[in-house]
């Protein structure tokens, strides 16, 4: 600050030293009140640019991280349709087992095994209803081309792979089906395998696989469905301890910014009052041009 002297009325040394407090108290203290009625620290780049890069990159990572967690959702819940159909195949399964069962014991006529034979060719043919149903976004799910991508993080490289590849239609064996569960011809089902006791018997073995198999696909999914559940968890954690990083960066502490706003309020008072003195104060020089 430039030193004063009151001899030297060209140029008023106070009173410009006190304007440029003056000024200076304005500039802090309309910061203040910028950062009061908005809420935020950082209302442009000057007042921290670094910190506004940093605050930037943190919620654009947030907001990656929420969109992360409604996938995730959407995809338990593609999860669930899937799940849904493969448990009522499960019950249809079970079912079409006690029925062959029923038909390996030789106490049975002919007329029943064939109501027997009947009854399970629609079983069957439910099956492959559900199998052609059961649908996410207008694709099988259990027809055997499932593969999906679930993007479950905030980077680019952050996704969940799911893949089904085994269908459960009543025809074919190993990834193309169930087993030779029925017959189907021109879209009408029939069962032949009941027409005895022991290939009754030979037919409970081949469901008893087939309920393996939709059995080791639920377990499938629903191991998918934890792990969907634990990325779920991690990444809530995650925007939280972003979301406050970026709050310490980039939003006003209300209760200092008020602080600071009295303060300058008083300053720019004292500061109005020092610059009106230092404007008269050179007038005492006239005493020595009059003489008194």
């Amino acid at each position: 600050m430039a030193t004063i002297d009151f001899t030297r009325i060209n140029t008023n040394i106070a009173a410009l030293n006190a304007l440029n407090t003056l000024r200076d108290v304005n500039k802090n203290l309309a910061l203040a009140q910028t950062r009061l009625s908005t809420g935020k620290r950082i209302n442009e780049a000057a007042d921290d640019p670094a910190g506004l890069t940093l605050a930037t990159k943190l919620n654009v990572r947030a907001t990656g991280m929420q969109v992360a967690m409604d996938n995730i959702g959407d995809a338990k819940n593609l999860l669930a349709v899937a799940e849904g159909g493969l448990k009522k195949i499960n019950d249809i399964l079970s079912k079409m087992r006690a029925k062959a069962e029923m038909a390996a014991n030789d106490t049975l006529s002919s007329t029943e095994r064939s109501d027997i034979a009947n009854e399970l060719a629609q079983y069957a043919q439910e099956i492959d209803d559900i199998v052609d149903t059961t649908l996410w976004n207008g694709q099988k799910l259990l027809d055997g081309s499932a593969d999906f991508d679930f993007h479950t993080g905030a980077a680019s490289s952050d996704y969940t792979e799911w893949t089904l590849s085994q269908a459960f239609d009543v025809q074919g064996t190993g990834t193309a089906g169930l087993g030779d569960l029925a017959t189907v011809s021109g879209g009408s089902y029939t069962v032949d395998q009941v027409s005895t006791a022991a290939s009754a018997r030979a037919y409970m073995d081949t469901l008893d696989d087939a309920i393996s198999t939709v059995s080791d696909a639920l377990a499938g999914i629903g191991s998918m469905v934890a792990r969907l559940g634990f990325k779920e968890d991690t990444l809530a954690i995650g925007k939280v301890n972003t979301e406050a990083a970026y709050n310490r960066i980039m939003n006003a502490d209300m209760a200092g910014e008020q602080l600071n706003a009295v303060k300058y309020q008083i300053l720019q008072q004292t500061a109005i009052a020092m610059l009106a003195q230092a404007n008269v104060a050179p007038q005492s020089v006239l005493q020595l041009i009059s003489g008194r």
